[in-house]
């Protein structure tokens, strides 16, 4: 399903070229789940955001059903993220204002859904992140587990094959980051591809997750 080739990522500073990437070869499976550890600055979130098509390696491909996401027009890679990939990160980027149901809105309007299958599809995926009960409350009176369990919900909502989760219980205490590895595996059930970033050694205990690949540096151990 996705299959990553010699893929390389580097910075240039003033002064030195940095190699966040160095030579990533990867082959990950439809509905696998895969486990990348390693501390922060080891790589991981690079990998990650050039997977999701935020950002374009310096070399190398990203193959995603036989189609290399790297060389993707601006225009291209939006409709990518948007129909085949969600990403769930640390950091909540909630409109605080707004109803938990209403900040899932936006996937959907971009994706020109009918207005009668919006409320459905809403339902469903607060359902699978057990957030549902919160549908009417306002982002800014819901502790943070909530919060995570909604960013869960907006990733979700379109349906992708791919979930992307990049250092996702970074903010959450030990009960909270195990309901959120109770979501995963049920995503993982619906026939999800998993993708997880984190230096949390509690994902290591997880049944769910099929292979832990170490990152150091830049490269994969």
């Amino acid at each position: 399903m996705i299959e990553i080739k010699n893929l390389c990522k580097s910075f240039k500073t003033s002064s030195d070229t940095f190699h966040a990437l160095k030579d990533i070869n990867i082959h990950i499976k439809k509905e696998e789940a895969i486990l990348i550890y390693g501390h922060s600055g080891s790589g991981k979130s690079t990998l990650l955001s050039i997977i999701a098509s935020l950002m374009k390696p310096t070399s190398g491909e990203v193959n995603v059903h036989g189609e290399n996401i790297a060389s993707l027009s601006d225009i291209h890679a939006s409709s990518y993220r948007k129909n085949v990939v969600g990403v769930i990160t640390q950091n909540f980027h909630l409109f605080d204002e707004l109803r938990v149901e209403e900040n899932l809105l936006a996937p959907l309007v971009l994706n020109d859904h009918k207005s009668s299958e919006i409320s459905i599809l809403i339902d469903k995926a607060l359902k699978t992140a057990n957030i549902l009960h919160k549908k009417k409350q306002k982002v800014n009176t819901l502790s943070g587990g909530e919060k995570q369990r909604c960013i869960i919900a907006r990733a979700i909502v379109n349906n992708p094959d791919i979930i992307i989760c990049d250092e996702p219980t970074a903010n959450l205490d030990e009960t909270n980051s195990l309901l959120f590895m109770e979501t995963l595996k049920e995503l993982k059930h619906q026939g999800k591809t998993l993708i997880i970033a984190t230096h949390d050694p509690l994902f290591k205990t997880q049944e769910f997750v099929d292979r832990v690949l170490t990152m150091k540096e830049g490269s994969l151990g």
